[in-house]
């Protein structure tokens, strides 16, 4: 377990072989396929746990995290992909992930019992506070990011991420997209107040706080529900759904891919 005064650890991530030569993969693609831009990473504790939350625009934006931060990270994630293509889907599963089934919440609880595990080690954990990659503009958080801050204590770095979501069509056009990555000073901490599990109020709370961070760090038209524009704000009400309220994200997956292969 991790000594807080010292700063040591005795946290190792799982499968560090695969996640070495996974990063170097990951580190050759962005080179390629894009012109990377990482501010801040001054900002990024050398030691320590740390929980690092991002906006969530494309499937691949987990990818940028772990080249922008360039620290062993543990994710939460998704244990389907849905609106990923199928050929990249095997890298998470080769990473290793704490994996939600979201929209079942027993296991999201186990997911979090797991992640809670790595920062209490003195590990780094990354999620996505909007809890999915079905929009291009912020949407309001999931209670998953706060309730770990505040059950652990420990310091969340924020992350913006901008330009990933074009790769694709740059590539279609043969130009290499300009992706950038902008990480702000950390947070925190944020422990629970008095005794038992953070109430819901204080984890509202918390999460707009650790949402308008990232905010900060994304392009003004990209902030959605964090925009200081009403209109921007209003646009962006009808993408803030959360796909899997009333279903699992089983039936999501197998509503995108009816969509795909009518």
């Amino acid at each position: 377990m991790k000594n807080r005064a010292s700063g040591t650890t005795s946290w190792r991530p799982r499968r560090p072989g695969m996640r070495r030569v996974l990063a170097g993969l990951i580190r050759f693609l962005f080179a390629l396929l894009t012109r990377f831009r990482v501010e801040g990473r001054e900002n990024v504790p050398m030691e320590g746990p740390l929980l690092v939350v991002a906006n969530h625009f494309h499937f691949a934006d987990p990818l940028a995290v772990i080249h922008a931060v360039r620290r062993p990270l543990d994710f939460i994630g998704g244990l389907r992909m849905p609106f990923a293509p199928a050929a990249v889907r095997w890298i998470p599963r080769l990473w290793g992930l704490h994996r939600v089934p979201r929209g079942e919440e027993g296991f999201a609880r186990a997911a979090l019992r797991g992640a809670e595990a790595t920062l209490q080690a003195g590990g780094i954990v990354g999620l996505f506070p909007e809890g999915g990659s079905w929009a291009n503009v912020l949407r309001p958080p999931r209670p998953g990011a706060a309730f770990l801050a505040a059950r652990t204590g420990v310091r969340v770095l924020p992350i913006g991420i901008d330009g990933v979501d074009g790769i694709l069509p740059s590539l279609r056009r043969f130009r290499r997209q300009r992706v950038t990555v902008r990480i702000g000073p950390v947070l925190g901490p944020f422990p629970s107040e008095g005794t038992g599990q953070p109430g819901r109020a204080r984890l509202d709370e918390i999460g707009n706080l650790l949402m308008r961070a990232v905010a900060e760090l994304v392009p003004d038209d990209r902030r959605g529900a964090f925009s200081q524009d009403p209109e921007l704000r209003r646009e962006a009400e009808s993408l803030a759904a959360y796909p899997w309220a009333r279903k699992s994200e089983r039936a999501v997956s197998e509503q995108e891919r009816k969509r795909r292969d009518p």
